[in-house]
């Protein structure tokens, strides 16, 4: 997901902020900790932290302060892998690799609001790191950690194989705010409880990549195309048997890999974002315009890692690095679903209404998500299994193996 810039201030008004990204208000008073909070409580059918447990985390979290945040989260992830390895002592390996799961799941909220690059950070992000590949091995999940080489660095990424061996590849790409291991519970597992094989990849930016000084990019197709390189040799991806989707800030590099890269047989997109500079430069502006007040501690660590993941000083130096960065619909022929939420900002809204009827692809389609769905946030972060049932629905008729969704 995307956080900031486009969160660079705490607020409560109503007006719509270029920056939205829900349409109400679940827990929190600021829109960032209610959007993770959201992000976190949607895990959980997949394996992350269940609601009473998300709930009584958040009861411990004053609303704005990133360190309370950091903090709770992080006492709750030392609490499930107690847990684990007392189950784990017991012989009890699946109710151990599901403890596993929800201390991952904690460690990764935490890290959310922690000082980026910093000591807790990196130390949090290695306990999340550490639990997820523990987790996978006692639920004995088909999981394959790979890394691409990638600017004198690496790309991590993980590949789930399904059983069936005509199985179509589906490449999960996330944005700002994610990590490889955090799409798992978001959107891989169900994929590929529907039949896919997962590949999920951190892009330049993503993850913790920043401390190998990898950051986000304005033409991500190459890295795109370098984690594809993988599949092929590694996993026997085909042209004709891949797909892609890709979500939020990765909704831009899914629309330029839609443009760029020939072996994509179709590219899904929540939301379709070809001018990812047109939001950051209105949401930094609403927010210097806005007066309205100290930004929450949270807002303020949201804005420090966007500079940490893109590479960039200052706002202004963000801005200029993003000015330019545009896909073009009418030089795209791929096949192209895109899924937009009405409780996301305008500026989604409209990009991706204007993407969708520009489009050359031959199949396209535009799902829009309203209230009603439980499904109009972010990505469908209010209810994440939405996206997987359109995306996986489309990608049944484009392989031509309808009736799995």
């Amino acid at each position: 997901m995307t956080s900031s810039p486009l969160s660079a201030a705490s607020s409560t008004d109503d007006a719509i902020r270029p920056d939205q990204r829900l349409s109400v208000r679940y827990r929190f008073d600021d829109p960032n900790m209610d959007l993770f909070f959201m992000s976190a409580l949607s895990m959980g059918p997949a394996g992350g932290l269940d609601i009473g447990q998300a709930f009584y985390v958040a009861s411990r979290i004053v609303d704005g302060d990133a360190d309370s945040w950091v903090q709770a989260f992080g006492e709750y992830g030392e609490l499930q892998q107690a847990q684990a390895d007392t189950w784990a002592q017991r012989g009890w390996q699946q109710a151990a690799g599901e403890a596993r799961l929800k201390a991952f799941a904690s460690y990764r909220s935490a890290w959310q609001f922690a000082a980026p690059g910093g000591e807790a950070f990196v130390s949090l992000y290695r306990r999340h790191q550490r639990a997820f590949a523990q987790a996978m091995d006692e639920l004995d999940l088909p999981v394959t950690f790979f890394s691409v080489p990638y600017e004198g660095a690496s790309l991590p990424g993980l590949f789930l194989r399904n059983a069936r061996a005509d199985a179509p590849i589906v490449l999960v790409i996330g944005g700002a705010d994610t990590s490889m291991e955090d799409l798992f519970l978001s959107y891989g597992r169900a994929l590929w409880q529907r039949g896919y094989s997962v590949a999920i990849a951190d892009l330049p930016g993503q993850g913790i990549t920043a401390l190998d000084g990898l950051h986000w990019e304005v033409q991500p197709e190459r890295s795109i195309g370098a984690v594809i390189d993988t599949l092929v040799a590694l996993f026997g991806a085909t042209p004709e048997r891949l797909a892609l989707i890709g979500l939020s800030l990765g909704g831009y590099f899914a629309t330029r890999a839609a443009q760029f890269e020939p072996r994509l047989a179709t590219v899904v997109a929540s939301t379709p974002f070809p001018e990812p500079g047109r939001l950051f430069e209105a949401s930094v502006r609403s927010a210097m315009q806005s007066g309205g007040g100290t930004p929450s501690t949270a807002a303020l660590r949201s804005w420090q890692t966007s500079m940490w993941k893109s590479g960039t000083p200052t706002p202004d130096a963000f801005l200029a690095r993003w000015a330019d960065a545009k896909a073009d619909p009418e030089q795209t022929t791929v096949p192209f679903l895109s899924i937009l939420g009405g409780g996301d900002s305008p500026v989604f809204t409209s990009q991706a209404r204007d993407w969708h009827a520009r489009l050359r692809s031959e199949r396209r389609d535009l799902v829009f998500l309203d209230a009603s769905t439980g499904a109009d946030g972010h990505c469908q972060v209010n209810a994440r299994i939405r996206l997987v049932q359109e995306a996986s629905g489309w990608m049944d008729e484009i392989f031509g193996a309808a009736g799995r969704s």
